[in-house]
This record gives C-alpha cells, structure tokens and sequence, in this order.
C-alpha cells in the first residue's frame, strides 16, 4: 500500500496520511486537520478574561508574531505549573515581538479560577469549542469521570505564528506529560528572527 495512502487504527483512533498530510479521526465524528507549517494559521476568534475578544494567529499591541498555548483545562495540575512558566516568560517574549496567548476549552468560571489560583496576568482565551479544536489539529480527549469534567477537551498544543500569519513551529501532543520547554521556544522564537530560519516539516513524500 502506497504511504500516502497508509491507515492506523488504534484506541478508536485512525490516521490517514494522505499526500503528505496526516488527517486525524476520532469514532465521534470529528476530523481534525494537521496544520502544515508555512501556511497561514487559521485564525479563530475566542472569548477572553476580561469581557475582550482575542484572535489566535493575530498579534496584538503592536507585536508581530504570536505565540499561541493550548492547554487541557484547570483539571490538569501539570497545566498549572506549564502556565505559571509560561507567565514569567510573557515579558520575554514580548520584548521580542511575540504576542502570547493561552486558550482552552475551559469555561469562563474555571478559565478565572486558573489565574486566579496561579496569580497569573496572561491573556487567557476560554470556551474553545471541539470544532475550533479539530481546525487547529488538536488532540481531544473525554473526561475519564463526570468528577474531572464534563466535557470533551483539547489536549496541550504550542503554536508559534510568524508576522506575515503563517505557521513557524508547531507542538501537538495527545498527553499532558509531553510539552516543549518555554525555556527552548523562547530561544528557538529568537533564532529563527534574527537567523531567518527556514520552515522546517515541509517535506511531503510521493
């Protein structure tokens, strides 16, 4: 069977790479997308602390590029400490031009009880719907009991988004264990600025 044309089935889930894209499905009916880097993000609009509405993939404040975290949701204790990192990098980042966002499929109460219980002062986006979940090619879990939540979530993701909106690097994981180190991207973000660091991931094969 031709790769383009592979399938793996397991856990319910089934991955289809299909010319050089890999399209991800899940046995409820969603189908998710896996963002290409080098094209543009898909921007998607969100409710945000504070009464705002925040644009992932468009920069605010005067900052170019964008820096985008998913994370599971207030449940998630190892997205507490993920965040609360994240917080003491904002100035960092934009001091170099980067915008950072963090967003989940949260609701509004549980979004506040984050910051409020990490003391964080990060733009948070909440009540990310599994639609704009599947579109940013996320992974989405069911809660293991009505007690952890009740709701399907998105599992963590890290988008970095260039000045011209298109995808630089991208981070997807389907556990909460497997995150990049903020310490990295921050580095990372820095070389491919001022080195011009070509978009890596675009090798598509016949």
């Amino acid at each position: 069977m031709p790769r383009r044309q592979a399938e793996v089935v397991k856990q319910g889930l089934r991955n289809t790479i299909s010319n050089g894209k890999v399209v991800k499905h899940i046995s409820k009916g969603h189908t998710m997308q896996a963002l290409n880097t080098g094209t543009p993000f898909p921007q998607t609009k969100l409710h945000a602390l504070g009464g705002d509405m925040v644009t992932l993939g468009q920069p605010r404040d005067g900052h170019t590029w964008q820096l985008v975290v998913i994370y599971r949701g207030l449940h998630c204790p190892i997205c507490k400490t993920y965040l609360k990192k994240l917080d003491q990098l904002v100035p960092d980042f934009n001091a170099i031009g980067v915008d950072v966002v963090a967003a989940s499929g949260d609701t509004q109460a549980k979004a506040q009880a984050m910051v409020d219980e990490m003391e964080l002062g990060l733009s948070m986006g909440y009540a990310m719907t599994t639609d704009q979940m599947g579109a940013l090619g996320l992974w989405i879990s069911s809660p293991r009991s009505p007690q952890e939540l009740d709701r399907p979530f998105s599992e963590p993701g890290v988008f970095v988004i260039n000045e011209e909106g298109r995808l630089k690097m991208v981070d997807i994981s389907n556990a909460p264990f497997l995150r990049p180190d903020l310490d990295m991207v921050l580095r990372g973000v820095t070389a491919n600025q001022v080195e011009g660091y070509p978009f890596r991931g675009t090798f598509s094969t016949p």
